[in-house]
């Protein structure tokens, strides 16, 4: 498919982006040590399967990272799901698929920069927590200005540090189990205690996967690519195998470690969310605890640097095809960043991870709503590989709607079993989306 035409005014994105950059973006959304949060929970919900959990959700999220693969090749081009809709089901659905993604983009970097405004708090507390917060708005964002590949590169120095501090507890945790052994049996990880517990598993998966969101990001570079869609594909994957084997690792080793059992943080959901660092105190002392916390503060204010990144290309590919106001489709020729995209998604989201850093339910307020938008983008982007290659027919019609298939009522599980706040929000974003789009078909029909 062609690439449509740009504004005449608007430049274009560069193609500056290598491989290495693309999965570099997608592992800083997600974030290598992103299951410290739920681990607890996850141990809690699959009586200790928590390695299991993470291999059954990394083949869920397969599904979901094999229809990005075939749709970024029949259409490379900025907009992620978007653009994906749009071609595979028709304009409207492509506008809904894009609105409801713009919600998972604006809200997950607030999240971020909040953890990370709340870390460093925790570290420097003559300083506002909401002062912190919006520094890192401020520091990303001129990153992101400044340029794609610069920016790229930065974020690899951080990844790469934040992959030290995973290969630190890694090895630690090893040399406590090979001094101390483990607390519960070497196979309890997969097999949980008591007995293995489908539903059990499942239940947890469906908090697990929400680990992973964040790796779609990669597809909205695809304008900005130096090797073409083939290579946006693989790093999808790619981005997503490694998440998922630093997952199973970090479930597997904290699982034998962990000096609470599940039945115990199932019976103190209160204390689920520092599981993980308290297992670390235990195996290993605080100074690993500290040096977790620091990485995840630095790491958080990153993971929302690739996310704006990915918000502005989504406002930019919505611009440019007038479906929001043409300025945002706007590319600076020095730096090759849609500016003005990339400004008006870092507007929204300091607007919002600020409102929260200065409420004490803030956090959980924010937390409880970033999920259901980039769900239904994704349930949409299944529904248009079936859409597009349904029309076509020819081989391979029957991979490309039974895999979509499967990925579709893993999409929708997780939502029906999401928070009742996160489902509403999603609804009221949905119905606000349907009446913007139901505006511009009135506009458009009055102009012809």
């Amino acid at each position: 498919m062609a690439t449509p035409p740009p504004f005449a005014d608007e430049g274009t994105l560069h193609r500056a982006l290598g491989f290495r950059d693309l999965v570099v973006y997608g592992l800083l959304f997600i974030a290598p040590m992103a299951p410290v949060g739920v681990l607890g929970t996850l141990s809690a919900k699959s009586h200790g399967a928590v390695a299991l959990v993470y291999v059954v959700a990394t083949v869920a999220m397969a599904f979901t990272a094999h229809s990005y693969a075939v749709m970024v090749r029949v259409a490379p081009q900025a907009g992620s799901v978007y653009t994906y809709a749009r071609v595979g089901l028709g304009e409207g659905p492509g506008f809904i698929a894009g609105w409801m993604a713009m919600l998972d983009y604006l809200l997950i970097p607030a999240v971020a920069y909040l953890f990370s405004g709340i870390a460093m708090h925790a570290l420097v507390p003559a300083v506002p927590q909401w002062v912190w917060t919006a520094a890192a708005v401020v520091v990303t964002t001129g990153l992101n200005l400044w340029g794609v590949r610069a920016a790229a590169a930065v974020g690899f120095v951080v990844l790469a540090m934040e992959l030290a501090v995973l290969a630190v507890f890694v090895v630690t945790a090893v040399i406590a189990l090979a001094q101390d052994g483990p607390r519960r049996g070497w196979l309890t990880p997969f097999t949980g205690e008591g007995g293995f517990d489908a539903g059990a598993v499942l239940s947890a998966v469906s908090v697990a996967v929400l680990s992973y969101l964040g790796f779609d990001a990669i597809a909205s570079f695809a304008e900005e690519s130096a090797g073409g869609s083939p290579k946006v594909a693989r790093a999808v994957v790619t981005c997503l195998v490694v998440a998922g084997a630093l997952f199973v690792l970090q479930g597997y080793l904290a699982a034998l470690l962990a000096p609470m059992s599940p039945a115990e943080l199932a019976a103190r959901p209160a204390g689920q969310g520092a599981a993980f660092y308290d297992t670390v105190d235990a195996a290993t002392g605080l100074w690993l605890h500290h040096l977790v916390a620091a990485s995840k503060a630095i790491g958080a204010a990153f993971a929302a640097l690739a996310g704006q990144a990915a918000a502005g290309r989504l406002l930019f590919a919505m611009a440019r095809d007038r479906r929001l106001p043409g300025r945002l489709a706007k590319v600076d020729r020095a730096s090759g960043v849609p500016r003005l995209a990339v400004l008006g998604a870092a507007s929204v989201t300091l607007l919002a991870a600020v409102w929260a850093a200065r409420r004490a339910d803030g956090l959980d307020r924010l937390v409880s709503v970033v999920d259901v938008g980039a769900l239904v983008a994704f349930g949409l982007l299944h529904l248009s590989v079936m859409g597009w290659f349904a029309r076509r027919g020819g081989r391979g019609l029957a991979r490309h709607v039974v895999v979509p298939l499967l990925g579709l009522a893993v999409v929708i599980a997780v939502i029906v079993t999401a928070a009742r706040t996160a489902q509403s929000v999603g609804a009221v974003w949905l119905l606000g989306g349907l009446l913007v789009l139901a505006g511009q078909g009135v506009r458009r029909g009055a102009a012809r």
